[in-house]
């Protein structure tokens, strides 16, 4: 290993790579220009791997730091401060290779690999999307057949990001029986990109809109891999999947903070220098609401870092934590971007630049709220998931339900008085997602009240935003709003006939 950090306490070592990475981006290379451009520079992305960042996510057995989900949040969140980019590569590398063949990878095949991630930088990612099956990955096509020794794996992936980069890849597919029919069952497969039998070529780059840095586009499988390189899950490939996909929904606040905290400390710089009619643009009263928004968000991101470092490393078994995980996912990339369009309100016309921190902040942050799984599919799955409890429990207030849950208890009663409604009907699929915002921020906040000790003022500013944020989709979700699109629409539609 060109470093060694195993033993370096962690404080010291995060501190060092935070410094490092300001250095490079802001000081060394000018990475507002450099990320215009496509990709990162090769001497600039060895630099930053100089530091070995992923060992944080590599077992001590095999000479990384541990896999302590406090240490990735850390790494996820330095990066992010200077670039989301940069911070969603690391974040794929972690909890969607990294982690996943830490738990489920065999021996000889993580000995091998994770040597090359310490001592050659390299890289690696997930495939399971594709273009007919997005979020619907039941149904992937991607199949595989047993072979003398291994596996032959057939099919298409696309949106895989590093397409064309990563050295390793986890791959899905399903078993195809002897008739050609597939299993409902998902099988992951390690791959090697090196070995000429298993490189998956990217044979369409796709020109994404955002996150410049990361290679996206579409990946042809035709490839034989020997049999240990198949993951072996604990019980079925689909638990795998979920546990896996939990496990990474739980870490994306490590993502979220740093690039919250940016956003903050650029935007309160900015408004208390800004000079508006003599005086600070800080000192406006809409303006002082905007800037707190993004400390409520800053201080959701701190708590819910705070659950996950407890509860997402890879000696839990994540497959049935679907609503805390979606919980932390769609309300953390709500904010993020919510946060960034404040940011460039804030910051005037200079934040429409593309070279602006707040500009590229809108639109590097906005697909976080599609991939991995959109949001209103998200919130609506938490939605349902409460629902059945209730339904099981044979309770219909959703307040004395809240109550009672073990992440919401504590936190219900600052918003009882908006949430004590009852809930005795089936529930419309766009009512599902609004009461799955809600519910989110209230699980949301039990994780900040959990922070004993946390800034009292960022405390009591957060609940002022979650107490609004949830008034205003109870008044969403008792409007009934029923409307729905007309496809013909021209039909006596053209105002000018009525002028």
């Amino acid at each position: 290993m060109s470093q060694t950090i195993g033993h370096v306490d962690f404080k010291t070592y995060i501190d060092d790579f935070a410094k490092h990475l300001r250095e490079l981006f802001r000081n060394e290379y000018d990475f507002n220009k450099i990320s215009l451009n496509r990709d990162l520079p090769a001497d600039f992305k060895a630099k930053i791997m100089a530091k070995n960042p992923l060992a944080v996510a590599i077992p001590e057995l095999h000479g990384g730091r541990g896999v302590n989900v406090k240490e990735c949040l850390g790494v996820l969140s330095a990066a992010s401060y200077e670039s989301l980019s940069l911070s969603l590569m690391f974040g794929i590398n972690i909890a969607l290779f990294l982690e996943p063949l830490a738990k489920y990878g065999q021996y000889s095949v993580q000995e091998r690999i994770f040597k090359k991630f310490l001592e050659d930088k390299a890289m690696g990612g997930l495939m399971i999307t594709e273009k007919l099956y997005g979020s619907d990955a039941l149904n992937m096509k991607t199949s595989y057949q047993e072979t003398e020794g291994g596996y032959k794996i057939n099919g298409e992936k696309h949106w895989q990001g590093l397409s064309g980069a990563a050295d390793f890849w986890l791959v899905t597919a399903r078993k195809a029986n002897a008739n050609g029919d597939l299993v409902r069952d998902i099988d992951f497969f390690v791959t090697d990109d090196n070995i000429s039998d298993q490189h998956i070529p990217m044979v369409e780059r796709y020109n994404n809109f955002g996150l410049f840095a990361i290679p996206y586009g579409i990946n042809q499988i035709d490839i034989t891999v020997p049999e240990d390189q198949k993951l072996q899950p604990e019980s079925t490939g689909l638990k795998l999947m979920l546990d896996m996909l939990h496990r990474s929904r739980l870490q994306f606040p490590g993502m979220g903070l740093g690039f919250i905290k940016r956003l903050m400390d650029e935007s309160l710089e900015h408004c208390q220098n800004r000079i508006v009619g003599g005086a600070p643009l800080a000192n406006l009263d809409a303006v002082k609401y905007q800037l707190s928004r993004i400390q409520a968000a800053y201080t959701i991101c701190s708590g819910m870092c705070h659950y996950s470092s407890s509860n997402s490393g890879i000696d839990k078994d994540l497959a049935s934590s679907a609503v805390e995980a979606n919980t932390l996912k769609a309300l953390i990339t709500d904010l993020m971007q919510e946060s960034a369009q404040i940011a460039l309100q804030l910051a005037g016309a200079n934040g429409y630049r593309l070279d602006h921190f707040a500009g590229r902040a809108v639109i590097d942050s906005r697909p976080f709220q599609i991939f991995e799984g959109s949001n209103e599919m998200l919130y609506g799955q938490i939605a349902d998931a409460i629902l059945k409890q209730m339904r099981k429990s044979k309770e219909t207030s959703l307040v004395n339900f809240l109550a009672n849950h073990p992440n919401a208890s504590e936190s219900i009663h600052y918003f009882a008085n908006q949430l004590n409604f009852t809930i005795d009907s089936a529930v419309s699929q766009r009512d599902a997602v609004t009461l799955g915002r809600m519910i989110a921020r209230v699980i949301s906040f039990q994780f900040v009240l959990n922070m004993n000790g946390y800034n009292s003022q960022l405390v009591e500013l957060t609940r002022q935003h979650m107490a609004s944020d949830i008034a205003m989709f109870v008044g969403q979700y008792m409007s009934a709003n029923t409307s729905n699109p007309i496809f013909e629409y021209q039909d006596n539609s053209d105002w000018s006939n009525f002028a």
